[in-house]
This record gives structure tokens, sequence and C-alpha cells, in this order.
């Protein structure tokens, strides 16, 4: 059961605890899951819940541990991404941003090791395009945010986001999706290291939130791997980066290294 929309009811949810099937749900977001969670806890041995309300399913946050494998401590985590104003997906991709938006227009950080809200200056951002020019954006509260915290134990994980023209469109062609991804701390000498990668993909963010969907349900109907336990359960937890990005390039896109000064 995948409820691609928001399951406001939570109808497919018990129709999947009812049955024992497994649960994905991709539009809750962070403001949105606490329902999702009580009625999994609640009934933790009915079906497994895959919440992956993550910027595209979760793809980025795989793309980013794929990129953390190299550190041997990792103290900061920066993604900063575009999305064209022109591929928000439909109506129900616009209603889901307008939802967020009124919900809360602070964003989710982890700084110091602490979790917190940040809204008015704090919250603010430039986000770079692909082609190196910036957009206004800013902090948002996204599980991104939370999921790469706690999977790298970086004390310093921000997300930033930028809705405006993408690269793609600014160079006359279709919608783009891009994503950059910066990580600090040390490699397996010890010596301090940043890297920045971006991810993109030439035809905008629907083919990367259609892999992270395809990737967990591949992984929770048993096609790839054991078959997933009953309860809560995040894309990072079940899904292992490497072959995420193998499965992201096969759908297009391309992630790439930046030179960073």
């Amino acid at each position: 059961m995948v409820a691609a929309l928001w399951d406001d009811r939570l109808h497919g949810l018990r129709y999947a605890q009812e049955r024992g099937v497994p649960y994905l749900s991709i539009s809750s977001g962070l403001v949105d899951i606490a329902p999702e969670i009580v009625a999994g806890a609640q009934r933790a041995e009915a079906a497994p819940i895959l919440v992956a309300s993550h910027f595209c399913a979760g793809a980025v946050v795989l793309a980013a541990l794929h990129a953390a494998r190299e550190f041997d401590r990792i103290d900061t985590v920066r993604i900063g991404a575009v999305l064209d104003e022109q591929d928000t997906g439909g109506p129900a991709g616009a209603a889901d941003l307008e939802r967020w938006s009124t919900a809360t227009t602070a964003g989710l950080v982890r700084r110091d090791g602490v979790f917190t809200w940040v809204d008015g200056p704090d919250a603010e951002a430039e986000v770079r395009r692909a082609d190196g020019t910036g957009l206004p954006g800013r902090s948002i509260a996204v599980l991104d945010v939370p999921s790469l915290a706690l999977a790298t134990d970086a004390p310093d994980v921000r997300f930033d986001f930028a809705v405006g023209e993408s690269t793609g469109r600014r160079l006359g062609g279709p919608v783009s999706f891009e994503a950059g991804i910066e990580i600090e701390g040390t490699d397996r000498a010890g010596t301090p290291t940043r890297t920045l990668r971006r991810l993109t993909h030439p035809s905008g963010q629907r083919p990367v939130t259609a892999t992270g969907v395809a990737l967990g349900v591949e992984r929770l109907v048993g096609l790839r791997g054991a078959a997933v336990a009953p309860g809560l359960h995040t894309p990072e937890a079940l899904l292992d980066p490497a072959y995420a990005v193998e499965r992201l390039a096969e759908s297009g896109a391309v992630l790439t290294d930046v030179a960073v000064g």
C-alpha cells in the first residue's frame, strides 16, 4: 500500500494493518507524521510501515549517506535543494507545499548536537543551482535532517530549500532537479576533509522521487533482501545507499563531485 497522496484519514494505513501488508507513505512530511507514528506504534506487530516523507522519498538522504562512507567522523552535513516552480507535481504536490508551509514557517536543524527550530534570518540561506548561481532559500522542516543526523552522528545538519527556475529551464530546456550535498569531517587517516557532491536529473524531481518510492516498495515486498519485519522504518534503515545510487543513475540521475576551496 503506497500513500502517494496525503493519507489524512489514515484509511490506507489502517487497511494495510488490518491485512498485514506493507505500507509506504511519502506525503505526510515531518509536520504530519505523528498520526502515522502513533498508529504504527500502537499496532507495531501488524505491518511494516516505511515512513518515507523525505525529500524525493529518501533519495537525497541515501545519496548523502553514500558520500558519507568516505569519512571516519562527520561534523557537518548541509543539503541545498532546488525545486522548479513548474515541477511541484500537480495539484496534490502544490497542496503538500501549502499545507507544510501553513503548519510551520520554521526549519528544523541540528546544531551542536541539538535539534533546533530556526526561523527569521536564521532560517534564510542561499541555495546554489548546478550552474553556480544562487536562489534565495530557507531551512525547512524535513525528515532528512533527523535521518541524516542520527545515521551519521553529525552534530550539525541542515537542509535548505529554494523554489525557483532550475538550471535546465534557465538554459532553455526542461525543468531539472538539483541538490547539493556538502559534508565536512575527517577521513580514515584523521585528515580534515570536505566534499561537495551534486545530485541532478535532467527531467526534474519526478523520476528521482519515483526511484525513491520504487526502492522502498522493492524492499518492502521482499524483491531485494530479507522480508521486512513489522514496525516503523525509514529509508536509510532499510536501503543500501550504494545500491540506491546505482538505481538513481539508471533513472538518468547524475552524481558529480564539485571542487571545493
